[in-house]
């Protein structure tokens, strides 16, 4: 039987509408390929970024001054602003723009130079490349947001604490609009060690979430933003509205820095507070958009997070890292988008890759190909090293 919640508070306030997207990812630039290539069930060999034109960003001079994480961002960014419509500067809108790791490929390019050529040689820019808040910094200098300028580095649940911040910071009154998400790009051979080394990764480099055979994730890069609004600022100015967060939540697994809990316990709690907060209940999600990354572990303790949650009846469920791979810190925020334009389109998109689900996840995983359904609500759920959990709740918008 599915559990009611009782709202401790749901985002009191103002109403926070999602305005505009934006999306950097290994299948292409952009919202529209992302969404095309999600509603395939076939995925990507590489999950890298492949060339992009960003020459509209600044010039060869400005942009070697961001590591690629920061430039994914602006990316997304951008798309995402020119869709909305907004024309800075704004002293009050706030930028919440995370990262995992950050400038790590700057980091081990000027180690090279430091070793090569001695210290004289490093770059003057390599500490505003390498750290984490550079690319929410780039941001809020490009559209002039002069409010809140956060990052929040909570390993894999960042990109979804940082919609879930900034949905507080519009419900709250303290700003009118907040540029939202995450950006990763650290697929070099130290990292791809490190993460092989502890067996997290798939010794097959495919991404099966939920299957029978999963045996490891593949590390993906990309960038995610979304444009969050106070919703009667954004209607008086005439913004297409295309979605609604109306709950989310942020808890600790406090069990182990890298092994999720396998009760379930963190997750459990999160799930509940963000239904919680957004004053809904069980029944009323539609589709749940899974963390998912294809480990064992994972998967199997979410599974279990699910069924303490939802009973025998769980909505349909998939992990768009089959397609995508992990991005770290930019999954949540690329899962975010993904959400909200599954709510636009009615169109659950499959978990590429996986074809026998594991029967101890007992779940309805969609498989093979989009279904067609009647979605009005989406829990987002993100889970992180250090037992960081992160669940963010999207509503259709009706006019």
């Amino acid at each position: 039987m599915r559990v009611a919640v009782t709202p401790s508070g749901p985002i009191q306030g103002r109403r926070v509408a999602v305005t505009a997207l934006g999306a950097l990812s290994c299948v292409g630039v952009g919202v529209d390929a992302l969404w095309d290539a999600l509603c395939r069930d076939e995925a990507p060999a590489s999950k890298r970024i492949g060339e992009f034109d960003s020459s509209h960003l600044g010039n060869a001079k400005e942009l070697r001054r961001y590591d690629p994480f920061a430039l994914y961002a602006l990316v997304a960014a951008d798309e995402a602003w020119r869709q909305s419509g907004l024309v800075g500067p704004y002293e009050d809108a706030g930028s919440l723009v995370t990262t995992g790791i950050g400038g790590l490929q700057t980091v081990l390019a000027q180690e090279a130079v430091l070793n090569a050529r001695g210290a004289d040689r490093v770059s003057p820019f390599l500490v505003p490349m390498l750290m984490p808040n550079a690319a929410t910094a780039a941001v809020s200098m490009r559209f002039g947001l002069g409010g809140p300028c956060e990052t929040v580095t909570t390993a894999c649940a960042a990109g979804t604490h940082a919609i879930g911040n900034a949905a507080r910071l519009v419900a709250s009154g303290r700003c009118d609009i907040v540029v939202a998400g995450g950006a990763e790009a650290v697929i070099v051979d130290l990292a791809e060690a490190g993460f092989r080394n502890m067996t997290a990764l798939s010794s097959t480099n495919f991404s099966r979430p939920f299957d029978v055979a999963r045996d490891g994730f593949v590390m993906g890069e990309g960038a995610g933003i979304l444009i969050l609004e106070d919703w009667d600022y954004a209607l008086a100015r005439g913004a297409t509205i295309l979605a609604e967060v109306i709950g989310a939540a942020s808890t600790a697994d406090a069990h182990h820095i890298t092994a999720p809990d396998p009760s379930g316990r963190g997750a459990v709690r999160c799930m509940n507070t963000a239904l919680a907060d957004a004053g809904i209940t069980t029944a009323d999600v539609s589709h749940i958009n899974a963390h998912g990354t294809s480990t064992p572990l994972n998967d199997y303790s979410e599974s279990v997070a699910v069924h303490q949650v939802f009973g025998d009846d769980a909505p349909p469920i998939t992990s768009i890292k089959g397609h995508l791979g992990h991005s770290l810190a930019a999954a949540g925020a690329l899962e975010g988008v993904a959400s909200v334009l599954t709510l636009q389109h009615q169109l659950i998109p499959p978990t590429a890759g996986t074809t026998v689900i594991d029967p101890e996840i007992n779940l309805d995983i969609v498989i093979g190909e989009p279904r067609k359904a009647d979605v009005e609500v989406i829990l987002s759920n993100s889970f992180g090293f250090g037992g960081h959990n992160g669940s963010v709740i999207f509503r259709r918008y009706h006019e």
